[in-house]
């Protein structure tokens, strides 16, 4: 009788050291997918930031799915509501263009995935000069983006992004 067994321990140890490394490939398959996922969407946001320094607008666009909506809110309250890329990009350059200066600083970020799509809430400090009555008025913000993403082959775009501006400073530069 312990004859007949052995054949089947050794199956069945077999089948259970098989059927674990599949699935610690699959977990490990998972998370690095999961990985190069959050690692787009991080590059999406700075990059939009980066476009925006550099008043790129309508490369900033192509960041967005053609459907996009932006709202901006300014302590809680809707102010504007865009949709689509050419609105998008033409209410970015109208308002980029006010500026001398434009400069992001990114930060913390976190992510929820539901397979296709995402939503991240990232951080973000701006840092506007401009010009107004002879003097160099520099405003920064504090800032925090709700967006939805959505992943179309290989890529992923901002579906809507809310941008929250919950506080701001402004002062002349120069003054003492």
């Amino acid at each position: 009788m312990k004859k007949n067994l052995l054949p089947l321990f050794l199956l069945f140890l077999v089948y259970t050291t098989s059927y674990s490394q599949t699935q610690t490939m699959k977990n490990t398959n998972q998370f690095s997918s999961e990985m190069e996922d959050r690692m787009a969407i991080k590059n999406i946001v700075d990059t939009f930031s980066i476009l925006a320094d550099q008043k790129e607008t309508q490369k900033q666009t192509l960041l967005f799915t053609e459907d996009a909506i932006v709202e901006s809110k300014i302590q809680g309250q809707p102010t504007t509501i865009l949709t689509g890329r050419k609105q998008i990009g033409d209410a970015f350059a109208s308002f980029l263009n006010l500026f001398d200066v434009v400069y992001h600083i990114n930060g913390q970020q976190t992510i929820r995935f539901d397979g296709a799509t995402a939503h991240a809430i990232s951080y973000c400090l701006v840092t506007l000069i401009g010009n107004e009555n002879q003097q160099k008025i520099k405003t920064t913000f504090g800032i925090y983006y709700n967006d939805d993403f959505v992943k179309k082959g290989n890529q992923w775009f901002i579906s809507k992004r809310v941008s929250n501006f919950v506080w701001q400073d402004r002062n002349v530069l120069g003054a003492n």
